[in-house]
């Protein structure tokens, strides 16, 4: 397998699975429920007063950005493991170390575990989406990967 291979597979994954969970934010901030709340903190990082453009293209750049581990950790997977599973697991992953420690941790937040089930759900629901959807769509990606022999 080619890097270039992997990079092409890592932006087109990591865009369908960025793109699968944007209608999540308005469905759960409709419900009252928090999520993308740090979005704007991390952007804020590096920008004064973050507009929503540029928040919808740090999402994507962040997506892509965690695709490529899940990518890595699919093609290193046994083939009967189920790629949506392993995306799902990933997500559930990704979450509880970024989202909910790593993030608060380094904004000097309550992690959202000490905030309730309704501030854990949602976001932890999207990356649960987000890995799964990566999962799904790298299938036939990481399955020729896998048949193709190594250039030694």
């Amino acid at each position: 397998m080619q890097i270039q291979t992997l990079l092409i597979e890592t932006l087109r994954s990591g865009t369908i699975a960025s793109l699968a969970i944007v209608p999540l934010s308005p469905m759960f901030k409709a419900a009252g429920l928090r999520i993308g709340h740090y979005g704007p903190k991390f952007a804020g990082l590096f920008f004064n007063d973050p507009q929503p453009w540029l928040l919808f293209v740090q999402h994507i750049v962040i997506g892509w950005v965690s695709t490529l581990p899940l990518l890595l950790i699919l093609l290193g997977a046994e083939e009967h493991r189920h790629p949506p599973l392993v995306g799902a697991f990933y997500g559930a992953a990704y979450y509880v170390t970024i989202n909910s420690l790593a993030l608060p941790i380094y904004f000097s937040d309550a992690l959202p575990w000490q905030l309730g089930a309704a501030t854990v759900l949602p976001s932890l629901v999207g990356h649960i989406i987000f890995g799964a959807v990566i999962g799904w769509t790298s299938r036939r990606f990481v399955s020729t990967a896998r048949a193709r022999p190594v250039p030694r």
